[in-house]
């Protein structure tokens, strides 16, 4: 079950503020603010992408990347000058009421990982993750059993899905 404390947390965006589904002409300003942080600038597809717009100006984007039996929520970037205010957790929560399949993620660093774990995300291995989703994070998984580098992959459950919408 998701946290319902945290869910009452979740603002709503205040006027001015708006979620859509990304357009071609949004594909620029996305790979900025993904590269801005050192995410993975693969498999970047303008439209499995949501943003945040304030004023029609790009502050956020998160992406719902597709697979045969599985969902990736991936490079969720919120523009600096925004945070703090509620938008990467409005954005996760929107992405999560998105997801039509089981839904997956990879992050760097325990920090980001203790973020998702307020959705119910929970950690899993390479091998409890779909075979999709193995085959994209293998490299990942050498990374963080090599250089010990803090890679988690984690699985939000199928109920705090279904009960978010």
């Amino acid at each position: 079950m998701p946290n319902p404390k945290l869910l009452r947390q979740i603002p709503d965006l205040k006027e001015g503020f708006a979620v859509r589904s990304a357009t071609a002409q949004d594909i620029w300003t996305i790979r900025k603010l993904v590269l801005s942080e050192l995410l993975d600038p693969t498999q970047l597809r303008w439209s499995q992408f949501w943003v945040i717009v304030h004023h029609r100006e790009i502050i956020a984007c998160g992406q719902l990347r597709n697979f045969p039996d599985a969902q990736e929520l991936g490079s969720l970037v919120v523009s600096p000058h925004w945070r703090g205010q509620g938008m990467g957790l409005f954005l996760t929560q929107w992405l999560i009421q998105q997801a039509t399949l089981p839904l997956y993620l990879e992050c760097l660093g325990d920090r980001r990982a203790a973020f998702y774990t307020k959705f119910d995300f929970i950690p899993v291995s390479l091998s409890d993750l779909p075979q999709s989703l193995q085959q994209k994070f293998r490299l990942s998984a050498l990374g963080k059993r090599l250089i010990r580098l803090p890679i988690h992959f984690m699985h939000c459950p199928i109920e705090t899905i279904t009960e978010t919408r």
